[in-house]
């Protein structure tokens, strides 16, 4: 394990965003971690992984940390079910398409989502009507402070939209070194509710879908939307599209009687954060090299040599404009690294 110095992480954030780290170790082991936390005489510690959920606006001056541990494993299975452990620093679609390969079931819905799995419990990411929640069983982390492991239980993990223990209390506390899905190995149970994946099912004359094609249906939508982070810069969707009280929806859907929404609970509704910051003209918009993704709105890109400070001052423009127009305030659904 080498430490080494002044490391752009250019190519470890999917912004592009060409910010340098004063101090930068590759951890491709258990023990590689226990020793890079150990290390004295350095600046804080920052845990680096996919690095596709973040916005850096400076450099860091600490010693990043790149979670690159590798592996997956049957740990038990049945005839219905396989618990499947992955480690960390696996790629997440990578991840998905090597379950599809072998007929296991419940995560074809989040297909293409950028970042590594480890970051996936953080988040609680999801897509398409699934969440990685429904699919859950626990996940290992070595405590940063005194670097032994703990097991969390989706209870422990007390997941949210969007969120988790480990964006709260456990903010800064954990490193998550694996993840335990239970998938299913038959009788899968396909979600294809969103209206899109349907039509593009339909469109592909697709009437009793495997979970491969729903995972390509996915994947097909995704990318007639979503950039490339490989071509321009992007973090997925930027924002978390808000949720809103039955009060407020109820005044919101008089005066917008055209606005997509959707029915959280008898409480709640979720109104598309990306169709509000269309509506307020931003979509497809350049700031210098800062921008809004012209065919989606919720995601901001780097067209080349953007900072992290332009794009956040972009998405502090966007949130103030919707606040402004439809009293409903949106927020970023990426990490901001300050």
């Amino acid at each position: 394990m080498e430490v080494n110095k002044d490391i752009s992480l250019k190519t470890y954030n999917t912004f592009g965003i060409d910010a340098k780290a004063k101090f930068f170790v590759e951890v491709n082991s258990l023990n590689d971690l226990k020793s890079a936390l150990q290390l004295k005489g350095y600046p804080e510690k920052f845990i680096l992984s996919g690095g596709s959920n973040m916005l850096i606006t400076n450099d860091l001056n600490a010693l990043v940390l790149h979670i690159n541990l590798k592996g997956k494993e049957v740990v038990s299975e049945n005839d219905d079910t396989v618990r499947l452990k992955v480690l960390a620093g696996e790629n997440w679609h990578q991840m998905v398409l090597y379950t599809l390969e072998r007929n296991y079931g419940g995560l074809e819905n989040m297909s293409l989502i950028p970042g590594n799995t480890g970051t996936a419990p953080i988040q609680n990411i999801g897509a398409y009507g699934v969440e990685l929640k429904d699919t859950f069983v626990s996940c290992e982390a070595m405590h940063i402070e005194t670097q032994t492991l703990k097991t969390f239980s989706k209870e422990e993990c007390r997941f949210g939209y969007r969120d988790s223990f480990f964006k709260n209390e456990g903010k800064g506390r954990y490193v998550i070194v694996s993840v335990t899905f239970e998938l299913t190995k038959r009788n899968h149970k396909k979600n294809t509710s969103y209206g899109a994946i349907e039509a593009e099912l339909e469109k592909k004359g697709i009437t009793d879908p495997t979970i491969k094609d729903i995972s390509n249906a996915v994947i097909a939508i995704r990318q007639s939307k979503l950039p490339d982070p490989k071509v321009l810069g992007n973090s997925g969707s930027f924002f978390k599209n808000p949720v809103i009280s039955a009060e407020a929806y109820r005044k919101f859907s008089q005066q917008h009687p055209d606005a997509p929404s959707y029915k959280v609970s008898e409480e709640a509704y979720k109104i598309p954060a990306g169709w509000l910051i269309e509506q307020c003209g931003f979509k497809g918009k350049k700031f210098g090299d800062a921008g809004v993704h012209k065919n989606q709105a919720l995601v901001l890109v780097n067209y080349g040599n953007a900072s992290g400070d332009e794009i956040l001052n972009l998405a502090y423009k966007i949130i103030e404009e919707v606040d402004h127009r439809f009293g409903i305030r949106i927020s970023p659904e990426v990490n901001i690294i300050k």
